[in-house]
């Protein structure tokens, strides 16, 4: 059994978050809100096993690596992408449930504004 969380915490955690919903992203779990995806486990052969990929900004990413590179950190293939990776076996429950909420309200405000450009479009084509 992995020390520290699994994605059986991740899960539970993000059952409080409205409108998340679990699925798959390339055969592995994954939580979405809207079809936004807001984390998975990170399935890139060069992730670390026990490794959650979690939506954040590119700045507040750089601030986690720079603070505590032994829980967060970065390989090459996610670096275009607006997230960090969470090592399960070193993150704090706390500190999980801080990143999952900030996920969900980044992906809250990403699918706010596209519904309000679909709608807006929608009312100028009439």
């Amino acid at each position: 059994m992995p020390k520290g969380l699994t994605f059986d915490a991740v899960r539970t955690i993000a059952a409080g978050l409205e409108g998340v919903e679990e699925g798959t992203a390339y055969g592995s779990p994954c939580l979405r809100l809207k079809k936004t995806m807001i984390a998975c486990i990170a399935i890139n052969k060069a992730a670390e096993p026990n490794t959650l990929m979690i939506r954040l900004t590119f700045d507040q990413r750089d601030e986690l690596i720079a603070e505590q590179p032994d829980i967060y950190y970065l390989k090459p293939h996610y670096e275009s992408y607006p997230c960090v990776l969470v090592r399960l076996s070193q993150v704090h429950r706390d500190a999980l449930r801080e990143l999952l909420h900030g996920a969900w309200r980044l992906a809250s405000a990403s699918t706010s504004t596209a519904a309000a450009r679909r709608s807006k479009s929608r009312r100028t084509v009439s």
